[in-house]
């Protein structure tokens, strides 16, 4: 199953929603979103998605280390976040980051796209490199 943990707080919704959107089309996601009410509100999120809204110093992160499920399938981190560059690095799984700076922890541990920039289709090239399905 697909695990894929957004903190909407760090990254612009020109970057997430596409990316949502596209993972909208595969089947057996598991999405888990924090941040602010006002982040939150900006994007479209899948209606099985978990949206948790909190804020306050590292509550967004805190909320996400409690969701994350440590097992061998791909986790997506929609982030720029250095916080999460442990959990990515030591992820058993293949780790894709969509960000637009993400910080030199994610970017030593796993595959980095900006959306924004380069689209989806990178990412769509991720999913298929492990095994990910797209439907449509």
């Amino acid at each position: 199953m697909l695990q894929v943990l957004v903190d909407a707080d760090n990254v612009v919704p020109a970057r997430v929603q596409p990316v949502v959107d596209l993972l909208g089309r595969v089947p057996g996601v598991r999405t888990v979103v924090t941040g602010r009410s006002s982040a939150l509100a900006q994007v479209g999120w899948p209606a099985d998605a978990v949206v948790e809204p909190c804020s306050g110093w590292q509550r967004a992160d805190l909320a996400l280390a409690r969701a994350y499920r440590p097992d061998r399938f791909p986790l997506v981190l929609i982030t720029g976040d250095g916080d999460f560059g442990l959990l990515a690095a030591r992820h058993p799984g293949p780790v894709l980051v969509i960000s637009g700076a993400a910080s030199t922890a994610l970017r030593d541990a796993a595959t980095v796209v900006d959306p924004a920039v380069v689209g989806v289709e990178p990412v769509r090239a991720w999913l298929a490199a492990v095994g990910v399905s797209v439907n449509g």
